[in-house]
């Protein structure tokens, strides 16, 4: 977009250029009616310059509109997804620490038991 608008700036600065040369060389009127003719042309060009120029601004800032607001929902979702995989994360860990305390209560009971048998065996012995 930004070359084909170049391109366009281009010709009309060299179409005006050629057009106001051969203005000059053929021009049939008097100096002061072709310095007149001359004005309102280079008049004309800079409205047409400005005009473009205006137009394709506006055409950036809402593309670079369009860009943020896409962006912004991308990171979004982006971090949303991330969030609910961090929850599933979370409670996978907290059900496998859950399960370890299990084990481990398991293992010092039994452990528990056994020193009493042992007791129970000398005392009997």
């Amino acid at each position: 977009m930004a070359s084909n608008t170049g391109q366009t700036l281009i010709a009309l600065l060299t179409g005006a250029a050629i057009g106001a040369g051969l203005g000059i060389l053929y021009a049939p009127e008097k100096g002061s009616e072709t310095r007149d003719k001359l004005s309102k042309e280079a008049k004309k060009a800079q409205k047409k310059l400005n005009k473009q120029i205006r137009e394709t601004t506006e055409t950036l800032s809402e593309k670079a509109q369009e860009a943020r607001y896409s962006f912004n929902q991308k990171l979004n979702d982006t971090l949303s997804s991330a969030s609910y995989k961090a929850d599933d994360i979370l409670l996978a860990m907290e059900d496998k620490l859950e399960s370890l305390r299990k084990q481990n209560a398991k293992l010092h009971a039994d452990s528990e038991i056994d020193k009493a048998k042992a007791t129970a065996k000398k005392a009997l012995s």
